[in-house]
């Protein structure tokens, strides 16, 4: 069972706050790599003899590897022992750093957001639940300068998101309470992990569509965003379950 930060995650009390820290999440989030991941998985499918299927995939988006290949494996009907899901990790995480190594682009909005952060003086993280050792391939693109702190998926003990660990150890890093975080992410995994953790989080679907809900904006894009919009959205009291901004992403688009 998570547990919370104190601060209600529906804006109260959050009125007189000033922005302390912006939280990034990374695949999907800053750079277009769900499709590499995509194909990774499927490439590891293949390589057994099976074929992941689309409701296993969307499952994933979000997940931690541990968790990720135990759902593939079982998808494949193939076992999912400790030492299968070492194995199958390896393999993925082997073929995934090959095609990051072909280069990592930017998600839309997302280079002029973070340096505009950056800019302004505001600490940033970045939390993801990619393993360090691709991660730090993607510095490449993102910048070995750009955060002040960096939360891996391999380094937060297994409590991988949805459990709210990775931002609270982010957070705690920082010195800042997450009550003043905002914190961007694209899954539903990634979304829930945040708004346990007591973050203003804005949810930018990405490889899957994402539900208003409490202590969460929806955009389509972080085009729209900039420091000051998420200054004003961290203070913003809002009603539980109620999206602002330009709305969740149509899901028959």
């Amino acid at each position: 069972m998570f547990e919370p930060h104190a601060a209600a995650p529906g804006g109260a009390g959050r009125e007189s706050a000033e922005l302390g820290a912006v939280l990034f999440d990374m695949d999907g989030t800053l750079v277009e790599s769900e499709q590499l991941w995509t194909l990774s998985l499927n490439d590891y499918a293949t390589h057994r003899g099976g074929a992941l299927s689309a409701a296993t995939r969307e499952l994933l988006v979000g997940s931690n590897m541990h968790r990720s290949m135990e759902l593939l494996l079982t998808d494949l009907g193939l076992p999912a022992e400790a030492a299968d899901v070492a194995v199958a990790a390896e393999w993925v995480e082997r073929r995934t750093a090959e095609l990051f190594r072909q280069g990592l682009s930017w998600r839309p909005g997302a280079h002029r957001l973070l340096h505009g952060v950056r800019a302004r003086g505001i600490p940033t993280a970045l939390v993801t639940s990619t393993f360090r050792s691709l991660t730090e391939i993607a510095m490449g693109t993102l910048g070995r300068d750009t955060f002040a702190v960096t939360v891996c998926g391999d380094e937060v003990g297994g409590r991988n998101k949805p459990d709210p660990e990775p931002y609270l150890q982010a957070c705690r890093t920082l010195g800042v309470d997450p009550a003043r975080c905002v914190a961007l992410e694209d899954s539903p995994t990634g979304v829930a992990a945040a708004v346990s953790a007591g973050c203003t989080v804005i949810g930018v679907p990405c490889e899957v569509p994402l539900e208003p809900g409490e202590g969460r904006f929806l955009y389509d894009s972080l085009e729209a965003l900039d420091a000051d919009s998420l200054a004003e959205l961290l203070a913003a009291p809002r009603p539980p379950s109620v999206p602002w901004g330009t709305g969740c992403k149509d899901r028959a688009s």
